[in-house]
């Protein structure tokens, strides 16, 4: 019963991982309409989005904190009903300022409520193909761009920006809310190691302590540089298209074809961990990825834009989802909350870099080129970073190297 309701608990990660990153990062539909409508720059809009992955980190932290003291219902019910809100009140903003306070914060408050619980609580249901049922999780966030990015997109097209948000923010509700009430905690059966499971944090391990290992330091550290290398190029792969001279809706379904790849990546990346272990699978994804962002410099075509966008797609979407299983790997899960949302946080500082960054390059040099270029280079300091990770220290009830 607890290994078929587990399932249940993938399910319902899954539809709200797709609804709530899929809302957020609808924003980039949005930012070229916003900017004519407005008046607003690319920039101020796009710094938006650096608030929201700010905000986001800082909240998964805590609300990863209060699953392992709470459990995870009422923070994912909490954070739907947040998500809703914010894009609601976003709908409404009267002036730009107005709209980073409450997209930036509101949304990514509530967007923090998501993956980090979630993640947390999936990796206590399973002692076996852990890391599929983690990549099935993060699989719904990768469906955002082939469902919420293309239904802005049609919303856009039949109304103003402003109505389009509304109504993304309504069916935020109606979607979120009831599968928030499908989410149990893992019983205690599963909370922690069993027999013949990989040797995993001792019962005496604090946050503290935790928080100060090697293990969870270069964790976080690669967690930050992956973010960093591919955050740029997936906000701003819409209007790099179009300033190709590619189609509004063409523009789109490159942004949807990263989403469809990255959903095969987890999928692929989820069956190659379990059978060859998370770390190595990251670091080869992690070299995909450098390679992939690089490559966006040299695209012009659509042929060339999809091409890039399915192998960029499937590394970065691949190699999200395993940074818990190598936490699940190095923490107990009475703190596994806690752990990813704290190296949520760090990487949310990466992801924060990308899209602000991508905004000031365009209107500084009226071009993208300079972001690519810059996303392989910190993408080959995420691949640096994940061969340094420690090996898990072996035996019976082992424990984290000293701090």
């Amino acid at each position: 019963m607890k290994h078929s309701y587990g399932w249940v608990i993938v399910g319902a990660g899954a539809l709200m991982g797709c609804v709530a990153i899929g809302a957020l990062f609808s924003l980039a539909v949005f930012l070229q309409p916003m900017s004519e409508t407005t008046g607003w720059s690319r920039t101020g809009i796009s710094t938006t989005m650096t608030i929201d992955f700010l905000v986001m980190g800082v909240a998964a932290f805590g609300w990863g904190a209060l699953t392992d003291r709470f459990g995870p219902r009422i923070v994912v019910l909490a954070g739907a009903i947040l998500l809703g809100l914010g894009l609601v009140l976003a709908s409404r903003a009267a002036s730009l300022l107005e709209f980073q306070i409450v997209y930036g914060v509101v949304v990514g408050v509530a967007a923090g409520a998501v993956f980090a619980p979630m993640m947390a609580t999936v990796t206590g249901w399973f002692d076996k193909h852990r890391s599929l049922a983690v990549s099935l999780v993060s699989a719904g966030m990768g469906m955002a761009p082939m469902t919420v990015a293309p239904f802005a997109q049609w919303l856009i097209q039949s109304h103003d920006w402003r109505t389009a948000q509304l109504i993304i923010g309504i069916a935020a509700w109606v979607l979120l809310i009831p599968a928030a009430l499908l989410v149990r905690r893992a019983p205690t059966t599963a909370a922690e190691g069993a027999p013949g499971l990989p040797a995993e944090g001792g019962e005496d391990l604090t946050v503290g302590r935790a928080l100060r290992s090697p293990q969870f330091i270069v964790l976080s550290l690669t967690f930050f540089f992956c973010c960093a290398a591919h955050s740029g190029p997936i906000f701003h792969v819409v209007s790099y298209a179009l300033a190709c001279g590619l189609p509004a809706m063409t523009a789109v379904t490159i942004y949807s074809s990263e989403g469809l790849a990255g959903l095969g990546g987890r999928l692929l990346f989820g069956l190659l961990g379990d059978r060859f272990g998370a770390r190595r699978i990251v670091v080869l994804g992690l070299m995909v990825q450098a390679v992939g962002a690089g490559a966006y410099y040299f695209a012009r075509s659509a042929g060339e834009f999809y091409a890039v966008a399915i192998v960029f797609g499937m590394a970065y979407g691949g190699v999200m989802p395993l940074y818990a299983v190598i936490a699940r790997e190095y923490f107990p899960m009475r703190i596994m909350g806690t752990v990813i949302g704290g190296s949520s946080m760090i990487a949310s500082l990466g992801m924060a870099l990308g899209p602000a960054a991508g905004g000031w390059l365009f209107d500084k040099f009226g071009g993208y080129g300079l972001l690519y270029i810059g996303s392989f280079g910190v993408g080959l300091a995420a691949v640096a970073m994940a061969l340094a990770f420690p090996a898990r220290p072996a035996g019976a009830g082992s424990r984290l190297q000293a701090a």
